[in-house]
């Protein structure tokens, strides 16, 4: 074991070797971390109608997105094309890939065999 004098170099390195580590690399962080551009302009950022007038508008657009969105897929319908997003979901649960299921089969390694035959007492020798 060391003297009173490592000890001291010891919490010495303890307290100076975060503080310089801190001083090194945190100073100037500004300059060297910083991305130009990072965090959007207040024009390019959404903005939250408070007016009435306001608010009537943007409900109207969204009313009208959404007609013609209604409208699209009621086209698409009539013309044959099947919109059901769960349709393959479905597909997927009644008829499973077989490659998937061979590569998610249980491989028992052979000491789990050996336990098996000889139950818990097999872990004691």
């Amino acid at each position: 074991m060391g003297g009173p004098n490592l000890e001291v170099f010891k919490f010495g390195m303890y307290i100076m070797f975060p503080i310089g580590f801190m001083y090194y690399f945190g100073i100037n962080l500004d300059s060297r971390f910083a991305v130009p551009d990072f965090w959007p302009k207040k024009e390019q950022t959404h903005t939250i109608p408070f007016e009435k007038e306001d608010i009537a508008q943007e409900l109207a657009r969204l009313k009208q997105r959404r007609l013609a969105a209604r409208a699209q897929r009621l086209a698409m319908e009539s013309q044959g094309v099947d919109t059901e997003v769960t349709t393959r979901q479905d597909e997927m649960k009644a008829n499973p890939r077989p490659d998937i299921l061979e590569a998610t089969t249980l491989q028992e390694p052979e000491k789990s065999q050996v336990a098996r035959q000889n139950g818990w007492k097999s872990w004691f020798g």
